[in-house]
């Protein structure tokens, strides 16, 4: 992991993997109920545009996020199992409707207005 250190505090910076974790959580974070995002959109929305797999193991290893709404291309649930049916029932109590076996993209789909913003844990203060 890269790191820059000043002083006896050390930070991680722009490109690291902390950081680009962080990014990837703000985005999820930010879908609103009833709206759904593709890992893809996520990835795109916290600046790192083909990182959909990066989201994925953000969502695996993350703890509190709304993982329920961020779904495959097309609105279709990339779990299996148990983990499938748990999250079509979060979703659809969320009010989130489907099409068969995808989520209506259009009525649902959220999209950020540009990027998001970054993360206050990865900005750099300046002393004035």
């Amino acid at each position: 992991m890269k790191q820059k250190s000043r002083g006896s505090v050390t930070r991680k910076t722009k490109n690291s993997p902390g950081a680009t974790r962080l990014r990837i959580e703000q985005a999820v974070r930010a879908i609103p109920r009833g709206k759904v995002s593709t890992y893809g959109g996520v990835a795109q929305a916290a600046g790192f545009p083909g990182a959909a797999r990066q989201v994925a193991a953000t969502l695996r290893r993350g703890f509190g996020l709304p993982w329920q709404r961020v779904l495959g291309a097309g609105g279709q649930i990339k779990l299996t199992g148990d983990s499938a049916i748990e999250q079509r029932l979060r979703l659809e109590a969320e009010g989130v409707r489907f099409r068969g076996r995808r989520v209506d993209m259009k009525a649902h789909e959220w999209k950020p207005k540009g990027r998001l913003p970054r993360a206050a844990s990865s900005r750099r203060s300046r002393k004035s």
